[in-house]
């Protein structure tokens, strides 16, 4: 095996989307990260899948020169599972949006998260459905007007951190489709994590709901609505990494270093690996204006894997059985031959 490149991962296909597509950004960091990937585990190009359902994100796997499954609406997630239970050797990749995976596909999506499949889904969230030309989707926001919400939605959004969460998740982490570096530095934690990875790319789609995570993701004033989290470290943010975060009772609360005699000893300081989940359900849950919007991993943490519980089964099973293929199970018992 060789040492990969980005070139090695992009294919000779013609990207599909519209000129200015958050996607563009996701797909340039997955095709950057896949080859440290192949050199850090030792893998061949070839072990490499990625899947998706129906959507503008989900023609992602023609543009990877890997293999990959373009599935049907909401299915991504099961094709994922059954493609890493059959063959575990095998690093999983999925692409869907937030129609797509939250909507028709919600159910396959918060199983796969109970279970602990060790995929790797990315999670495109442009708050409207971008193929089919605009119609609202789990996560438009509360009034958002559609074109299947003409006097504004009337239903409350999904936060996907939340219900990831919820779901019991070992991995969650949130970022802008323009944050390339951290973008990989994401997809490549989850590639480490054993379980299921949740990346949530809050991307723009330019067409039909155009600048929907523009109050944070501008760049002038990113650094006071944002604030990326770094396990270990201090939970500080601002263009002059003068505010942070301090519980506050039952809850998180926004303070400015050095007023108040609020000092840089009082920050959280931010514990991804926590196994208890209630503090990153509050940063998963935090929003602008009231705070920042966090970005980073905000959960990692191990536990059972479903796919390596179904192979030491099988194992298992095997192992104390006499008959241990099918080929020995067509030929048990009473047999007899046709002349």
């Amino acid at each position: 095996m060789g040492k990969y490149t980005f070139k090695d991962f992009k294919s000779d296909q013609e990207v599909r989307w519209c000129p200015g597509c958050g996607d563009h950004a996701v797909l340039a960091a997955l095709q950057k990260t896949l080859p440290l990937i192949a050199e850090e585990k030792g893998l061949e190009k070839e072990q490499f899948v990625v899947v998706s359902g129906i959507g503008c994100s989900s023609r992602l796997p023609y543009y990877m020169d890997t293999y990959g499954f373009h599935s049907i609406h909401g299915r991504a997630t099961p094709i994922s599972t059954g493609i890493k239970v059959a063959n575990p050797e095998l690093e999983v990749w999925q692409a869907c949006g937030d129609g797509d995976a939250l909507a028709i596909g919600g159910n396959h999506f918060i199983h796969a998260i109970r279970r602990n499949v060790d995929i790797n889904i990315v999670l495109f969230n442009n708050r409207i459905y971008g193929l089919t030309k605009g119609q609202y989707s789990p996560t438009s926001r509360f009034g958002a007007v559609t074109k299947t919400s003409p006097y504004g939605t009337v239903e409350q959004p999904f936060n996907p951190g939340s219900l990831v969460l919820g779901a019991k998740g070992t991995f969650f982490a949130r970022s802008l489709d323009s944050e390339l570096k951290l973008n990989q530095e994401i997809m490549l934690e989850a590639s480490r994590h054993k379980g299921c990875s949740v990346m949530e790319m809050l991307t723009n789609c330019v067409i039909f709901n155009n600048g929907t995570h523009l109050e944070i993701s501008d760049r002038e004033v990113r650094a006071d609505r944002t604030i990326v989290l770094k396990h270990g470290e201090k939970m500080i943010f601002g263009k002059e990494k003068n505010k942070g975060l301090v519980m506050d009772g039952m809850g998180l609360k926004v303070v400015t270093i050095g007023q108040d005699g609020v000092t840089e000893d009082d920050i959280l300081v931010h514990d991804a690996h926590s196994q208890n989940p209630a503090v990153h359900c509050m940063l998963a849950d935090m929003k602008y204006p009231e705070f920042p919007v966090a970005l980073g991993i905000i959960r990692n943490v191990e536990d059972v894997t479903y796919d390596r519980g179904v192979s030491e089964q099988v194992e298992k099973v095997k192992a104390s059985s006499s008959i241990r293929s099918v080929d020995e199970l067509l030929h048990s018992g009473s047999t007899w031959e046709i002349k």
